[in-house]
């Protein structure tokens, strides 16, 4: 399978602090893979070097053109769309305006139409709230609302910040199976950030294990979740 992303020697940091340690990791066209690890280790800043929304060095490759050092709306014009931990939904605007802000790239009106609707087939329970203000929705629609709308940029590679945090497990089960079905029908590579290992490995193809700032440990998700020493030295399960 073709590689979409590829990131070597990957630093970053906030300031003088430096909190990535050369990281090597790579994403394959049409595949979900995780990145694990600890609070602190450094999966956020991770997504966030590769949207360009924190001083970097090393190589970052999409679809072999090299993307670290663009700005960020430049690294989403060419297909990099990013939900965020904490989902950021405009509380005062409608579910729909929220929804379209995520098309605020794109001039193919009849495309976006098209692709709102596509989206509400995802998540029909957004379309019956689509002139509801976004901030009375549920913590869970709320991060269904955060995924359309990166959705609407027709992204390459969906980065995902803890998609799971503060939900109920219903709710974060409904959001694995449409992301699994967007993966599977729309072959949008993703790249997921996830407290809950267990459920990132089940939905994963390969997995990379982060520890203070370095790949600690990198392999296919069957492999890391059947081996005992990892799961009970890293992961906690």
């Amino acid at each position: 399978m073709a590689k979409l992303l590829e990131v070597k020697g990957l630093r970053a940091g906030y300031g003088p602090t430096e909190v990535l340690h050369g990281l090597d990791f790579e994403i394959e066209e049409g595949g979900i893979t995780t990145i694990l690890g600890a609070n602190g280790a450094g999966k956020t800043t991770t997504l966030r070097a590769i949207c360009g929304m924190v001083r970097v060095s090393g190589q970052v490759s999409l679809g072999g053109q090299a993307i670290a050092g663009k700005a960020t709306e430049d690294i989403v014009r060419l297909g990099v769309a990013h939900v965020p931990d904490g989902r950021g939904t405009f509380v005062q605007l409608t579910t729909e305006e929220n929804i379209r802000l995520g098309a605020y790239v794109r001039s193919d009106k009849a495309a976006v139409a098209a692709d709102m609707e596509r989206i509400y087939g995802y998540f029909p329970r957004l379309k019956e709230r689509r002139e509801q203000q976004a901030g009375t929705l549920s913590g869970g629609e709320q991060q269904m609302l955060a995924i359309s709308r990166a959705l609407m940029l027709s992204p390459r590679l969906l980065l995902l910040d803890e998609p799971s945090f503060g939900l109920a497990p219903l709710i974060v089960q409904e959001i694995y199976r449409i992301l699994r079905e967007i993966n599977r029908k729309e072959r949008v590579s993703m790249l997921l950030v996830e407290q809950n290992a267990a459920l990132a490995l089940d939905v994963a193809d390969h997995a990379y294990l982060l520890e203070t700032g370095n790949v600690v440990v990198s392999g296919t998700s069957d492999v890391i979740k059947n081996d005992e020493t990892v799961r009970r030295s890293y992961l906690g399960y």
